[in-house]
Parts: structure tokens; sequence; C-alpha cells
């Protein structure tokens, strides 16, 4: 199973960025867990500098866009 983070302290892109996920892993077919990190210490102690970012599998994928969930999928394949 797959582990997905969205980092983000709850602005629209974040919460965009969160619900593109939730698409991909529907459009992809894999089991995955995806979660919303939003407290500033858990997105710092990723190294993220800018958000929203995506965290799979504990790596730092994308950070500062707003992926579509075509390209979360090929992220999560």
């Amino acid at each position: 199973m797959k582990e997905i983070k969205i980092l983000g302290t709850g602005c629209p892109k974040c919460k965009t960025l969160y619900e593109n996920a939730q698409a991909a892993v529907k459009t992809a077919g894999v089991e995955a867990h995806v979660e919303k990190v939003e407290k500033i210490m858990d997105i710092i102690a990723y190294g993220a500098m800018t958000t929203p970012a995506i965290v799979v599998d504990g790596q730092i994928k994308s950070a500062g866009k707003t992926l579509s969930p075509e390209q979360i999928v090929q992220l999560i394949k």
C-alpha cells in the first residue's frame, strides 16, 4: 500500500492537490492512503520549502505545484 501525504496549511491549492490525489488513486487502481499534513512543524520535518507538496512513500515528489490527477498517477505507479 502506498502512503501519500499532501503537505500544506489548508490553502485552496493544497485542498485541490488533496482532491486530485484522491482522484489519482481511484484512476490508478492502487491501494493507497491519502492524508493531509497541515501542521507547519510537520511540514518542515519533511524538508518542504514550498507548499503544496506531495510526498509518496516518504519522499517529496513535487513542491510548489498543484498537480493534476494524471500527473499524480505517474508519480504513484
